[in-house]
C-alpha cells in the first residue's frame, strides 16, 4: 500500500478540502484546532491530576479510587473529543502529516500511554483497596504515574511541534 497516495486521496475527500479551505466556513479549521486544544489540556490536566495523587504528591487526602472516579469521566469524554477532532485535523493535511516524524511520535506516545494505562489498570490498581489511603502509593502506581506524565507531555510538546515542522 502506498502511503503518500491514500493520503492524498484521503485530503482530497469533500470534509477534507472543507475543512482545509474553509470553503463556505473560514472559521472551520481554527474551531477544531482550538476544540482540540481544549480537548487535549483537559486530557491532560485530568490525568496529570491523578499522576500527582499516585505519586503521593497531589490530593494526599483523597481516596485514590475516588479520585479516580471523579476525574476519569471528564478523562474520557475530552479524550473521545480529542480523537475526533484529531482525526478532522490529521484528514485535512493528510499528506503533511503522514511522514512527520513529530506526528508519528506523539500517536507513539498516545500508544504507550495507553498501555501504561492497560498494565496500571489490570496490574496494581486491581489491589487498590489494600493501598487507597496510603501515602505513597505503592512503587508500581508511581512508576506507573510517572510513565504517564512523561508520556503526555511528551504528546503535547510533540502536538505543537507538528505545525512548525516540515
Amino acid at each position: 500500500m502506498d502511503l503518500a497516495l491514500l493520503a492524498e486521496q484521503i485530503a482530497e475527500l469533500p470534509l477534507s478540502t472543507a475543512i482545509r479551505t474553509g470553503m463556505s466556513w473560514r472559521w472551520l479549521f481554527p474551531t477544531i484546532e482550538s476544540l482540540h486544544v481544549v480537548a487535549i489540556g483537559t486530557v491532560f490536566g485530568s490525568i496529570f491530576l491523578l499522576d500527582l495523587r499516585l505519586l503521593g504528591i497531589g490530593a494526599r487526602d483523597a481516596k485514590a479510587s475516588k479520585y479516580s472516579a471523579q476525574m476519569l469521566p471528564l478523562t474520557w469524554t475530552a479524550f473521545a473529543l480529542s480523537i475526533v477532532t484529531g482525526v478532522l485535523l490529521f484528514i485535512a493535511n493528510a499528506p503533511s502529516y503522514v511522514f512527520n516524524l513529530q506526528f508519528r511520535l506523539k500517536l507513539l506516545l498516545i500508544l504507550l500511554a495507553g498501555v501504561n494505562m492497560a498494565v496500571f489498570q489490570w496490574g496494581v490498581y486491581r489491589r487498590v483497596s489494600e493501598w487507597d489511603e496510603r501515602l505513597p502509593p505503592p512503587n508500581a502506581a508511581r512508576i506507573a504515574a510517572f510513565v504517564s506524565i512523561t508520556c503526555w507531555t511528551g504528546t503535547v510538546f510533540l502536538g505543537r511541534w507538528i505545525g512548525f515542522v516540515r
